[in-house]
């Protein structure tokens, strides 16, 4: 059971190229916006959609991976956990911020 704790699995559509940092000691990090989309139908039978963004954040190979293969709109499918952080931005006000630590990934849309 320990292996379902704390797992995310997602598919969906990067919403713009990846955000590539470089980390101090050399290690790059890509920050990704996924975007997926849920459709139902309302209490009046109209067809809904509706879009949830995720914060993806992808290190070491996988950010590699990211800077050299993926471009907006692109197909992925990602496993990893949820991690909550905060920081104290540049007025001193604390912000939290849950995001997705990407542990897989993999590339659906076709070339």
């Amino acid at each position: 059971m320990n292996a379902i704790k704390n797992k995310v699995q997602l598919i969906g559509h990067l919403g713009q190229a990846p955000e590539m940092k470089t980390m101090a000691e050399g290690k790059k990090v890509a920050n990704l916006n996924v975007a997926t989309n849920e459709t139902y139908k309302n209490g009046k039978g109209e067809k809904i959609t509706e879009t949830q963004w995720h914060h993806v954040v992808a290190g070491g190979k996988l950010a590699e991976i990211a800077e050299k293969y993926l471009v907006k709109g692109i197909e992925v499918a990602i496993e990893g956990k949820l991690v909550n952080r905060n920081y104290t931005d540049k007025l001193g006000v604390k912000r939290y911020v849950t995001e997705i630590q990407a542990n897989e990934l993999l590339i659906l849309t076709k070339k």
